[in-house]
């Protein structure tokens, strides 16, 4: 064999490595010059003009949002249940104490279990949704939960003891912990920077709007003293899923899903589903999520253990920590407002208007929120959203320490209906918000539903601790514990104004960047993040 030929095949064969890597070079900068385009591009649009060019996200995200209603609906149904003559008539005991409700009321252990039962399920369901999801997409993860709540609302509708609603709730709660870990990502994911806050935000507005169904029908229905009471609002459930089911199989899936697992074509023509074709390049915003994806690039599978590891840590932290802080912040006496009101002195009958009231302004309330998040950004109208409402439980708790009157009772009820309010003009949307943000786009599934799970875990114990202290067997403190709350929200605000970063405006790849320079929580919006930076 001639040497000179073996040298021209070596010759080739360098050379021929040499073009591919300089195609591969090629190609990695042509897209990345897509991506910047597209980045800059969604920088420079406006909260208009980006409802303009992504009109089907802000519908799809609409529709994703309203899976909520379901949790919202059982979670204020058991709440009013409480309060509910025929409910606690059939399922309580005998209490002479008791003014409202029939003279009946639930005992302590059952009123805490009933509340607490849902969640429980959803503990489940949120370290369920994170693998499922990860696998097999934010549209069938959801689809699947929905399917298994029309067949678990059965359980519920038949029960005629209070231990089978206990597991009815508990069953019922496994698809909520799907859409509650699912719902967050997926708004956070189709939708362009500057509709993120809205979007995401929508979540409250759909929880508001499930407790203003019910209480609408407990109101019409807390007269009725026959078993239609409390089984005509149970029935009401079966009228959100199918719809939704049916909606999620026409729904796009998330583009960032997609451009995960490698499908570049199918994320394009979700992109496309997603924006006009006239104002959005799709193959540039496939680059951009391409871009973000392989920052985050490894050659492992997401898994939990991740979320605990180097910047990761602290992204999960801030997830965990906003959604725990939920239910120390005031939020339980929004959940339970009708039993509240009753136990401040307040009528039957006035109670759940009250409650109702609460719920539409609460309404009214998150979308003022949408304004002020875009305005003002996320970790001002939470972190001194949270100082406000601190103020105000402890106002509550001074109302109940002056004696029992008239005018101490509507003062409870006044400050009651305003920190549940005033709860979902800071706090509760930018919480959402935050969530969807803060994650790494690969982890975000996982990151969600472990948040959720923190969310969970804080709850039970508070639901008791919020029960105990407001049945008439337990604390009785009525409207004193504004004092706990107020103690709780305090500390909630101290962590949140020194760990709590400002991402309103932040691309995904910028947030991911600031995370890994490790940059101070008070320092990110004096930091600036180069648009060719690949850190």
């Amino acid at each position: 064999m001639d040497p000179l030929d073996d040298k021209s095949r070596a010759a080739h064969v360098e050379m021929d490595d040499y073009t591919m890597a300089m195609d591969e070079k090629k190609g990695v900068a042509d897209y990345k010059a897509d991506a910047i385009e597209a980045e800059n591009a969604e920088h420079n649009m406006t909260v208009i003009e980006a409802v303009r060019a992504y009109p089907m996200a802000t519908f799809w995200a609409f529709v994703m949002s309203s899976t909520i209603i379901m949790e919202s609906y059982c979670v204020f149904l058991i709440g009013n249940f409480l309060g509910l003559p025929a409910f606690t008539t059939r399922f309580g005991i005998p209490d002479p104490t008791a003014t409202t409700s029939g003279g009946y009321v639930v005992a302590y252990k059952w009123q805490s279990s009933l509340q607490v039962s849902g969640q429980l399920g959803a503990l489940v369901g949120v370290f369920l949704a994170g693998p499922l999801t990860s696998a097999i997409g934010y549209r069938w993860a959801t689809i699947l939960g929905l399917m298994l709540l029309n067949c678990f609302i059965f359980v519920f509708y038949f029960a005629e003891s209070i231990e089978v609603i206990f597991a009815a709730q508990i069953l019922e709660g496994i698809p909520w912990g799907i859409f509650i870990a699912n719902a967050p990502a997926y708004c956070s994911e189709i939708v362009p920077i500057k509709l993120r806050a809205p979007a995401t935000q929508m979540l409250q507005m759909f929880w508001a709007i499930g407790s203003i169904i019910v209480g609408a029908v407990t109101y019409r229905y807390n007269t009725l003293l026959t078993p239609d009471a409390y089984k005509i609002p149970i029935a009401l459930q079966w009228m959100f899923p199918t719809p939704l089911i049916i909606l999620m199989f026409l729904a796009p899936e998330s583009p960032y899903w997609l451009v995960r697992k490698g499908k570049l074509e199918q994320a394009a023509k979700s992109v496309a589903r997603l924006g006009r074709k006239t104002q959005v390049n799709a193959s540039e915003t496939v680059a951009m999520m391409r871009r973000v994806i392989e920052l985050e690039k490894t050659d492992k599978s997401p898994n939990h253990l991740e979320l605990f590891k180097g910047t990761d840590l602290r992204r999960t932290l801030i997830v965990c920590g906003v959604y725990a802080a939920q239910n120390l912040t005031g939020n339980l006496i929004a959940n339970q407002a009708v039993y509240f009101f009753e136990q401040a002195g307040i009528s039957n009958n006035l109670a759940f208007a009250l409650g109702l009231i609460t719920s539409a302004l609460q309404m009214i309330f998150v979308m003022l929120s949408w304004i002020l998040t875009t305005v003002m950004g996320r970790r001002t109208i939470y972190v001194w959203g949270s100082l406000i409402n601190t103020c105000f439980l402890v106002a509550l708790g001074i109302a109940a320490s002056v004696g029992k009157s008239t005018s101490a009772s509507l003062a409870q009820a006044s400050l009651g209906l305003i920190v549940s309010v005033g709860f979902t003009l800071g706090p509760a949307p930018a919480s959402w918000v935050i969530i969807g943000e803060t994650s790494a786009i690969r982890l975000r599934p996982l990151t969600t539903g472990m948040g959720r799970a923190a969310y969970y875990i804080v709850e039970f114990p508070c639901i008791f601790l919020a029960s105990y202290m407001l049945n008439p067997q337990g604390g009785n403190l009525g409207g004193k514990c504004g004092y706990v709350w107020g103690a709780t929200g305090f500390i909630c605000f101290v962590l949140a104004y020194l760990y709590l970063p400002e991402m309103r405006g932040r691309s995904y790849r910028e947030i991911d960047i600031l995370f890994r320079r490790k940059v101070p929580a008070r320092k990110w919006t004096k930091t600036e993040v180069d648009v060719n930076a690949d850190e």
